[in-house]
């Protein structure tokens, strides 16, 4: 998570949106669990991110993949999330991977599974049905594929989404935007379609009728992922701010404001700019008494503290024996250098600040609410 104060800003005089922060670059996939209570994400920063939806915090980070993760979901109980050079099947809870396999690539593009098993693949402005050998030219080129019974959606380049039938028959041709599809989700019950672009915006579409119920507007910078909760009432977007955002399918509007109390955040410190930067830390790291650990361990009583040492958190076995105590000098240090660089072998995002003043604030206002 490498961010400016500038960028920091900008955040800030946004709409206030249900987000969740914790991927260092683009969050390029995202998966719900069948009961919703659950998320997973995966992104360019090469991280797969386990998210508990009711509170919107990160349980746990998962490292093992070399390059951006471009594909998660769930299988079973467990996690499947797969790069360019790895598919890696995961236990929640558990750090070490169950199985890691190198994938077979079927064509250079993005791959949808329909119901009966049939594969069909997206290269160029060419659809592939892996099983029957059967290829099929589309209007324009396409980015992404997503799958609704027997039918194919296809995001263009053009800015349309496509409509196919089994046959491979153009259905609907939906004009959604002038500028090319990003990603593409279908709600659990497959009567809706959800298209992102470059600009920002989300179009929530009825399947049937290409009409549009809804619009998301948010940041205006490119949306790589969605996925519908089960209750096809929320969907949750993933873009190139690095955040995960929970919307409202009907309304278009935010699911919860972000800046709304919590009740493991100190409500007298919200307002002041160090909670404002120590937003893109919360998902993972509590800062009360009582606020426990999360993917992270407890900041609460960090000041002081040797490091690895918090109480009933499971650090990583990669992590080494650093001999460094937290303190003003070597939190600073830790976010102008970065984790990697500072504390090899950690689970942290990386992340840096180039502000000297912004880095300040925050370990201030973090020495502050922390004791």
């Amino acid at each position: 998570m490498r961010f400016l104060a500038t960028f920091l800003l900008l955040l800030s005089a946004l709409p206030a949106s249900a987000e969740m922060r914790g991927h260092g670059g683009p969050v390029r996939a995202i998966a719900i669990s069948n009961d919703g209570k659950t998320a997973v994400t995966g992104g360019f920063d090469t991280n797969v991110i386990v998210w508990d939806l009711s509170t919107e915090t990160a349980k746990q980070v998962l490292r093992i993949h070399e390059g951006p993760v471009s594909r998660v979901g769930f299988v079973g109980g467990d996690i499947l999330s797969e790069s360019d050079n790895r598919s890696v099947l995961w236990t929640p809870g558990k750090a070490a991977a169950k199985t890691v396999t190198q994938p077979k690539p079927l064509l250079d593009g993005t791959i949808a599974s329909a119901n009966d098993g049939e594969i069909v693949s997206l290269a160029d402005a060419r659809l592939y049905w892996i099983r029957s050998g059967k290829s099929l030219k589309l209007p324009t080129n396409a980015n992404t594929l997503a799958m609704a019974s027997e039918e194919i959606i296809a995001g263009g380049a053009d800015g349309n989404v496509y409509v196919l039938s089994a046959d491979g028959s153009i259905r609907l041709t939906i004009e959604v935007q002038e500028m090319p599809i990003t990603s593409l989700a279908v709600s659990v019950d497959g009567k809706l379609i959800a298209a992102a672009g470059l600009r920002g915006s989300v179009k929530i579409i009825a399947r049937d009728t290409g009409k549009e119920v809804s619009t998301l507007i948010g940041p205006g910078l490119p949306v790589w992922s969605l996925a519908f909760h089960p209750d096809g009432k929320t969907i949750l977007t993933g873009g190139a701010d690095r955040m995960v955002r929970k919307w409202d399918v009907e309304t278009g509007q935010p699911r919860v404001p972000a800046n709304a109390p919590r009740p493991d955040f100190p409500a007298s410190a919200m307002n002041e700019r160090g909670a404002q930067l120590f937003r893109a830390c919360d998902a993972c790291h509590t800062v009360t008494p009582d606020g426990g650990n999360r993917a992270g361990p407890t900041l609460h009583g960090v000041f002081g503290r040797k490091i690895g040492t918090a109480k009933d958190y499971v650090y990583s076995s990669d992590f080494g024996d650093h001999d460094i105590v937290w303190n003003g000098e070597t939190i600073s240090r830790l976010f102008r250098d970065g984790p990697t660089k500072v504390t090899p072998g950690t689970k942290m995002p990386e992340q840096t600040f180039s502000n000297t003043e912004e880095l300040k604030t925050l370990v201030e206002w973090l020495e502050k609410v922390t004791k």
